[in-house]
């Protein structure tokens, strides 16, 4: 005799189920993201003009179409999709291709705000990691350390390019990326650096970075503390006379 199971046996699965599916959705925004990121380094360290590069438009248009049905796919598995909605709103936002919109409607933007908005798909590729991350970590402190970590990352990288693809050639103090890469870094670090921005662009990324840096080290004080506790705790499990 056969018996079917109940509804209550099914949800589990279910849940399952959608989380394996938005895990390797996330794992393949990951992948384009990546690729991505090659290409715009490649593009600027070679100085291509990518509005003209009609491979490079037509894989990022794809990659942002993936990366809204990567935002439906898990609004589709939500057990609650009206606040998997607001909260993950900004996910869709970014996945919008705005470049390739620009593009075809002629509007016109300066150079400037072309190469920032360039860089709004990788933002979506930036949270995918700090998901991704998220779930190899084994606690909820260790997870928000690795989501920030792998954003600050990212974000001194993506910062570095727009600062040396600007300024290079411009501001005779970048003389090359890796001096671009190092004044990403510190002004991250909130140390400062002595090399002043000279365009609109380098001026927004010497504003934006200190900023967030403010923001994201503090956690790294959290994080630290977390783990000396927990490692005191466990030395006096093992010793109580400690």
């Amino acid at each position: 005799m056969t018996t079917t199971p109940t509804p209550s046996a099914q949800i589990p699965q279910k849940e399952r189920t959608g989380k394996r599916i938005q895990m390797s959705m996330n794992l393949i925004v990951l992948l384009l993201s990546v690729m991505l990121i090659v290409w715009i380094s490649i593009d600027t360290f070679t100085e291509v003009p990518f509005m003209q590069n009609s491979s490079y438009m037509n894989f990022q248009f794809w990659v942002c179409i993936f990366f809204m049905l990567d935002f439906f796919v898990g609004l589709i598995y939500s057990k609650n999709r009206s606040r998997f909605f607001f909260h993950r709103i900004v996910f869709l936002l970014l996945s919008i291709p705005y470049l390739n919109i620009i593009n075809y409607l002629q509007i016109p933007l300066s150079h400037d705000a072309l190469y920032f908005v360039r860089f709004i798909p990788l933002a979506r590729g930036a949270l995918a990691l700090a998901i991704v991350m998220g779930y190899l970590s084994s606690n909820a402190v260790t997870s928000l350390f690795m989501s920030y970590l792998s954003i600050m990352i990212l974000l001194c990288y993506y910062c570095s390019l727009i600062f040396y693809a600007r300024e290079h050639g411009v501001n005779p103090e970048v003389d090359s990326y890796w001096t671009a890469l190092w004044w990403s870094g510190m002004n991250l670090s909130t140390v400062g650096c002595n090399i002043s921005p000279m365009t609109v662009a380098g001026k927004i990324v010497a504003v934006v970075l200190p900023m967030s840096g403010m923001i994201i080290f503090p956690l790294f004080t959290v994080y630290l503390t977390n783990y000396v506790t927990n490692a005191m705790k466990k030395s006096h499990s093992r010793d109580p006379e400690i």
